[in-house]
């Protein structure tokens, strides 16, 4: 297994380890954070098994799960997390998810963090698509894809089911020809 190191301006991604339990806690379990993801706050135990789960993933070969930590490169915190998931039947695409400790938010990051990851999916994974999906009430979500260059394809009507019921996804991505490092 090769760890995953890739830094920006302010922000690094690198593997999860066990020690950025307590961080990640601090999204997965924040109601806040949590608003638009499909599944409610998770417990320190839950976040522990994610994190167990990810370091699994990380030593299979091929490699097609990436848990990362988001890094503030300043202060060396961990400020959230970012997933970045190939697809097995199409190794040329990957879907991307992320999360912010709400800190954070409303100041940039998001793109930041966007553009980490299609950097990271184009240039060190080689890959040709890169796609994310938000609930259509996750504006800030919205702004952050389209910022960061990402194109709004179009919804998925009842794509995912939430302890609320079953909620539409607005589907964005970015292609590697299209896509500059900005």
């Amino acid at each position: 297994m090769r760890p995953v190191v890739h830094n920006g301006e302010r922000l690094g991604l690198r593997d999860v380890t066990e020690a950025d339990v307590p961080a990640l806690h601090a999204v997965y379990g924040d109601p806040t954070a949590t608003q638009h993801l499909p599944f409610p706050p998770r417990s320190l135990d839950e976040v522990a098994r994610l994190v167990e789960e990810a370091t699994e993933a990380a030593a299979a070969e091929p490699r097609l799960l990436y848990v990362l930590a988001v890094v503030d490169r300043g202060r060396c915190d961990v400020i959230g997390v970012a997933r970045l998931r190939v697809e097995a039947d199409n190794p040329h695409s990957a879907e991307i998810g992320f999360g912010l400790h709400p800190h954070q938010w409303g100041r940039g990051i998001g793109t930041e963090l966007v553009r980490l990851l299609l950097s990271f999916g184009f240039k060190q994974l080689g890959l040709h698509r890169v796609w994310a999906a938000r609930s259509p009430a996750n504006l800030p979500a919205q702004l952050a894809m389209l910022t960061a260059g990402m194109v709004e394809e179009g919804r998925i009507r009842h794509h995912l089911r939430t302890p609320d019921g079953w909620r539409d996804s607005i589907v964005h991505s970015a292609l590697e020809d299209e896509w500059s490092d900005r």
